[in-house]
């Protein structure tokens, strides 16, 4: 996928339908970094996370090897070494950050809190998730 130098911000939201239309709501940092004027027109591109769900009701119970091969089974978008800048999105049970990038693909982050920008770099990866160290706190306007 090309990703436009325009690109203004990057989040992940829930759609919800209200009233016949589909909403969702952009997160208030976004706004703040000044780039985004209220009531402008503005594009917006919609990536669909990838669940179990959608693999079961493509054919019914899978194994994972069954789903990842109707899936056209990808290796994880990110390599151990690899840093990155990311948004903390959520706080996973046992009290970790949870991130996503490529493809919805999750990187679990210890200490960190819902929100944070960090820098890290990834520790370990697996099919299906991946973990992360910070190596640095960024400003939310870095």
């Amino acid at each position: 996928m090309e990703i436009s130098d325009r690109l203004l911000c990057l989040f992940s939201a829930t759609v919800e339908e209200v009233d016949g239309s589909y909403v969702f709501e952009v997160p208030e940092q976004e706004l703040r970094l000044g780039e985004l004027d209220e009531g402008a027109m503005y594009q917006v591109a919609t990536l669909a996370a990838p669940s179990q769900a959608t693999a079961e009701a493509e054919g019914g119970t899978t194994t994972d090897d069954d789903a990842g091969r109707r899936r056209g089974h990808q290796a994880p978008p990110v390599t151990e070494g690899e840093t990155r800048r990311v948004e903390i999105e959520d706080i996973g049970e046992q009290g970790d950050g949870i991130t996503r990038v490529e493809r919805g693909f999750v990187v679990i982050v210890p200490d960190t809190e819902k929100g944070e920008r960090v820098r890290i770099e990834v520790t370990d990866v697996r099919e299906n998730v991946a973990f992360g160290e910070v190596v640095e706190r960024l400003s939310y306007y870095e």
